[in-house]
């Protein structure tokens, strides 16, 4: 009877076990096996090389530009949507007139769907009817090739998440507000501390936990971007706005070296587990509290 009762938790979680195994460890594992051989499709027939991907990846300028892209989208977009996304949420987080129908505008890039997204800016984006230049020449100001300039490319790719994602983190943020006694901000006001002050000493510390789960999640994901650059750009123009995710698709959906483009992929799952390492680190610090 005991033996049964050991062993039926590990039968309830034997089909999860088995999923999680063939959908995730499996492929991590064949990646990394298939990143120390020179191959353009498996095992068969390739050639042991040990770490000479490796070592031809931080000898490749395209792999070098894709690394800086990723790192300078990951970077700029997290930042800009967190500091919106806050600025939102204690804008929002008091009553006015009209509130509920500026929330609904707010969130309803967030359930578009990435393809719907890049069609709309694209489309705004167009250097001779979009909306974006049709503002700017209204203005006096010169149209821009938002997407076709190297020096604005990726800039107009993080405006498009940006716009997309900032609904994110307000949601988190503005949840994180509502959990803050509001008595803490009475005693604060009797003190005589001014909006800056409750800001700075109260808001701010009482609201890091959900900053930190923020930037975290929004850094994960930004680091994989993919779908926004393939929709817009392809990467270009030349390798300007090309990330590391597009460059392991590069190299092993065009060319066929699977070899490189599992290296890649290694080095792009290496860094994205240590960000949600981060992630999983900060949910156990703040259940301990």
């Amino acid at each position: 009877m005991i033996a049964h009762h050991r062993l039926l938790p590990w039968l309830l979680l034997a089909p999860a076990i088995l999923l999680l195994g063939g959908l995730t460890l499996y492929p991590l594992g064949r990646t990394l096996a298939l990143s120390a051989f020179a191959t353009d499709y498996g095992f068969a027939g390739a050639t042991f090389v040990g770490l000479e991907n490796y070592r031809d990846l931080l000898g490749d300028r395209f792999f070098r530009q894709a690394v800086l892209n990723t790192v300078v989208f990951t970077l700029a977009a997290t930042v800009i949507e967190l500091a919106l996304g806050l600025g939102l949420a204690l804008l929002l987080d008091k009553a006015f007139a009209g509130r509920s129908l500026v929330m609904t505008l707010l969130l309803a890039p967030f359930v578009l769907s990435t393809m719907v997204v890049t069609a709309i800016w694209r489309a705004w984006f167009h250097y001779d009817l979009g909306y974006l230049n049709n503002l700017l020449r209204a203005v006096g100001l010169p149209a821009v090739s938002w997407l076709f300039d190297p020096s604005l490319a990726l800039w107009s790719i993080v405006l498009v998440d940006v716009w997309q994602s900032t609904p994110f983190a307000f949601l988190i943020l503005l949840a994180g507000l509502r959990l803050i006694p509001r008595d803490v901000y009475e005693a604060a006001r009797i003190d005589g501390a001014g909006p800056w002050r409750r800001f700075v000493d109260m808001t701010l510390p009482l609201l890091a936990p959900y900053l930190v789960i923020v930037a975290l999640l929004r850094s994960v994901d930004s680091f994989k971007l993919f779908d926004k650059v393939y929709a817009m750009t392809g990467g270009g123009p030349g390798n300007a706005t090309e990330t590391i995710s597009l460059y392991v698709f590069r190299q092993g959906f065009r060319f066929f070296d699977i070899g490189m483009a599992s290296a890649a992929a290694v080095v792009m799952i290496a860094v994205a587990g240590v960000l949600a390492a981060l992630y999983a680190l900060s949910l156990m610090r703040g259940a301990g509290r």
